[in-house]
Formats: structure tokens, sequence, C-alpha cells
């Protein structure tokens, strides 16, 4: 699947998955020529929530995953919980606009990609749980660089990331410099 021109309507996911009461709360998509998962493959997760610090955070894990031969990139767009009318129609559309920039900057490095949209009440635990799912060889995600006391308030979920995560992971913090695709 390929992005360019980025139509305005979400395209039918590659993978579709249900919670007991039917109400959709995952979708994937592969851009064309990705791997199926588990094949092996390096893979960067980043999660993505359409700001620039999560570009910056694309950005980086892009350049990291074009030094190893084959390696992807996975990004991961978390949505609260919806109802179920609303999730068939808000996850997939919230995610795959979200995800517009990182998909562009990924294609741009000819890098495969595959997009997973989740439905989660704690988005660092859902992130944190698909990186050891995807057995992914690094997490990327992007910081707004708030204060303790605006961390303590509203919450942080880089934060939360770097205390669950079990494997590498790299924040890329919002004052950071300009990061340009490789």
């Amino acid at each position: 699947m390929t992005t360019m021109g980025l139509p305005d309507a979400a395209p039918t996911p590659d993978l579709t998955r249900r919670d007991s009461m039917g109400r959709l709360v995952a979708a994937t998509w592969h851009s064309a020529g990705a791997s199926p998962a588990g094949t092996g493959r390096a893979r960067w997760l980043v999660a993505v929530d359409g700001s620039a610090c999560a570009l910056r955070a694309a950005a980086m894990a892009a350049r990291l995953a074009a030094l190893a031969p084959h390696a992807e990139v996975d990004l991961v767009h978390v949505e609260p919980w919806l109802s179920q009318e609303a999730a068939e129609t808000e996850l997939m559309q919230r995610s795959w606009t979200a995800t517009a920039p990182a998909r562009q900057l990924l294609e741009a490095a000819a890098l495969h990609w595959h997009l997973h949209a989740l439905m989660g009440n704690d988005a660092a635990t859902e992130i944190v749980g698909l990186a050891h799912t995807l057995g992914s060889c690094g997490l990327a995600i992007g910081s707004q660089g708030m204060t303790a006391v605006e961390s303590l308030f509203m919450g942080s979920v880089a934060y939360k990331i770097l205390h669950l995560a079990r494997g590498p992971t790299l924040v890329v913090r919002r004052d950071s410099l300009a990061v340009t695709p490789p």
C-alpha cells in the first residue's frame, strides 16, 4: 500500500482485531513491499500522535533503520476508548490522518512501514505491549518536554514508556535539533 497523494479516507486495513463485544480495537496497514510480521527483520516502533515531536522521532527512527539491511518501521497510534459506533469509523481515520506525515517521511527514505491503530485507556501500556509483541529492536517517541509539574498534572506518555519499556528507547525532545530524513 502506498500513501502517494494521501487520500482523505483511510483505506481498508490489511488486518483488524475486535474485542469480545465486537468493537473494532485494532487495525493494521502495511506499505507495499513490507514483510509479514515476525520475519526477523530489524523493526523500529515509533509512537505517532500527529505532533511535530512524533515526526522528529519518526525521522530519527528512519535514520537508524536505514543503517540495517531490510529494516522496517512500525508506526503506532493509540486512541482512547471509543463507542462501538465511533470505533468503526474514527479509529482508522484518526490514525491514518495522524500518521500521514510520518508515512510520507518513511516512503521518501525508501523504508517499508506498518501502521498499527490501537484503542486503549493507557497509550504507554499499549505502545510498550506492541513493541514487545513485535519484537521491536527499539522504540522511538517524541517528548513535548513538559516540566515536572506539567507531567504530574497532565501525565507524560514518554515518561511512562521509559519506565515500562524493556528494550532500547529513544526519546526525541521538542527542543532537539531539527532532524532531516535519511
